[in-house]
């Protein structure tokens, strides 16, 4: 079974965000596998060892992002592909093409995963914009994943309630928190992660352009919440302070 997982690196979610001239600062800054690609990674491996086959994990984005790879290996996984190229930009729809472009060459997809979404931009969309892209089905938010065959059942997470999916596969499903425990990289796993293949790659090799890949959303402004201020104890009499809460909801917080 070929299985591919869509991976990205991410903030280490305990890091604190500085905004520096308009843009997020990376400097110091400790980055790892988005956590909810951690769960696809994990699962990946599972199906590996159940079914037999081979595992690559697929990220599009900056030369550092080559160190979560690395760990995605040590994990267990086989291979490791990531592609970068200074022209190409955040943006989800170019994101998609490129992933798209690159598994569109491979052969024998039986099995895509992703995470539900990225902790930083949260938009959920790469993943299922890559299915779209390759005309497979797909399922996101999934909980648990049991294959059988050229068959995958699926339990994901709906507005509160769980559902129960049959899906012909290939496909893609995006892991959700809850659908296993990721392992950590072994001492034995990091040390062969460094003789597993590592493919890098460009637009220029994918036969992209710029063009190709021109982003459809663009980030204008970027800042910090407003800082919240302090509360206010109020006194007097019940009747009192009821009183005074409903007008400063009506004068300062505005909402009645």
């Amino acid at each position: 079974m070929n299985i591919y997982v869509l991976m990205k690196q991410t903030f280490d979610t305990e890091e604190k965000v500085i905004l520096l001239d308009g843009a997020v600062s990376e400097d110091g800054v400790k980055f790892v596998i988005n956590p909810y690609d951690e769960y696809a990674v994990e699962e990946a491996i599972r199906v590996k060892e159940q079914h037999g086959g081979k595992v690559t994990v697929v990220s599009v984005g900056p030369e550092r992002t080559a160190e979560a790879l690395r760990t995605a290996l040590a994990m267990g996984a086989d291979e490791a592909v990531l592609i970068t190229d200074e022209r190409l930009s955040a943006d989800e729809h170019a994101v998609a093409k490129v992933l798209a472009a690159y598994l569109s060459q491979e052969e024998g997809l039986d099995l895509l995963l992703g995470g539900s979404f990225s902790v930083d931009h949260g938009a959920g969309q790469v993943a299922i914009r890559t299915a779209h892209l390759l005309g497979i089905p797909h399922a996101a938010s999934v909980t648990k994943l049991d294959i059988d065959g050229n068959t995958a059942t699926v339990e994901r997470d709906a507005e509160g309630d769980t559902e129960t999916l049959e899906v012909t596969l290939p496909a893609l499903f995006t892991a959700q928190q809850g659908l296993n425990d990721p392992r950590y990289p072994s001492l034995p796993g990091i040390m062969k992660a460094k003789k597993k293949p590592f493919l890098r790659l460009s637009l220029d090799d994918l036969s992209l352009s710029e063009d190709d890949v021109a982003p459809r959303t663009r980030q204008r402004t970027l800042s910090l919440p407003p800082a919240r201020k302090a509360g206010q104890l109020l006194q007097g009499e019940p009747k009192h302070q009821a009183a005074t809460l409903v007008q400063l909801l009506r004068t300062e917080a505005k909402v009645l």
